[in-house]
């Protein structure tokens, strides 16, 4: 089953998350070029601090805590000795575009915890096979947003259909590295492309893990918790049982539901490029 990761930094919506069975709650630290690169798009810049890994674990039964770091600057090390210290189970480095920037990440962990590169650049993918020879690399989370932009994509699932994730699945699956993740999904039957049909092309690639979006729970703009519960308790069960059913898909099939993907974002791409004309 996909691992679920959940954004948050309020402790009794981690809770919930957690009781609802989803496997990790992120500390978003990421700021730094964040602001600039990021304007006049639809993202939000968190409010986190390092001091919320200490108080959001306080409250969590099995989740594990990810904390996304800054890109590499003239503080990381003292950042991720930080947040090491304060419980971090996984550390992961947003941004990065070379070799030498995943290195000096790897060299401030030092093997204390678990290591996750968020993969968001196409000077990243260009230099892949160089990336992933270097030893620590734990896991790797495809970022489909900043990638999206990186390739002056109209629409970040157009990645897809481009070929792109399909390419950096190659590359994982040559480096031998068998944890990675990609994106993010909504709920079933929600959003632009549902996430029934982004799902299945989890499974047809061997992704495990996939970030839980603003546009399944967007607890950041609710006051009710029981709402909040609600939300995940039902919709986390939904996506367990539709996991259980893609399971059992065979190639036939999954070629089937990748052509359908393709045609969705295909259809929503065209929508974009005629609000824009």
């Amino acid at each position: 089953m996909l691992k679920l990761m959940y954004i948050t930094n309020k402790p009794e919506v981690a809770s919930v998350a957690d009781q609802s069975g989803v496997d990790r709650i992120m500390i978003d630290l990421e700021k730094l070029g964040k602001v600039k690169r990021q304007q006049g798009w639809n993202s939000i810049i968190s409010d986190h601090c390092p001091e919320d890994i200490i108080e959001v674990k306080k409250v969590l039964k099995k989740a594990d805590i990810l904390a996304r770091v800054n890109p590499i600057n003239d503080d990381s090390a003292e950042e991720i000795d930080k947040v090491i210290s304060y419980g971090a189970d996984i550390v992961m480095l947003p941004y990065f575009k070379t070799a030498s920037e995943v290195e000096t990440f790897l060299s401030a962990v030092r093997k204390r915890t678990k290591t996750c590169l968020l993969l968001e650049t196409k000077e990243a993918v260009e230099s892949i096979d160089e990336i992933l020879s270097i030893p620590g690399i734990d896991e790797v989370h495809i970022g489909l947003n900043d990638l999206s932009h990186s390739y002056e994509a109209d629409f970040l699932f157009q990645m897809f259909p481009m070929g792109t994730v399909d390419y950096i699945v190659g590359k994982l699956k040559q480096h031998n590295l068998s944890e990675y993740g990609i994106g993010g999904i909504a709920r079933l039957n929600h959003g632009l492309i549902p996430a029934e049909d982004v799902i299945a092309e989890h499974y047809r690639l061997g992704s495990n893990c996939a970030i839980l979006s603003r546009a399944f729970c967007n607890a950041e703009q609710m006051d009710d918790i029981h709402e909040i519960e609600r939300i995940f308790s039902s919709e986390v069960d939904r996506i367990r049982k539709l996991e259980g059913e893609v399971t059992q898909f065979d190639d036939e099939l999954f070629e089937y539901c990748r052509k359908r993907f393709n045609d969705k974002v295909q259809m929503v791409v065209d929508k974009l490029c005629k609000q824009e004309a």
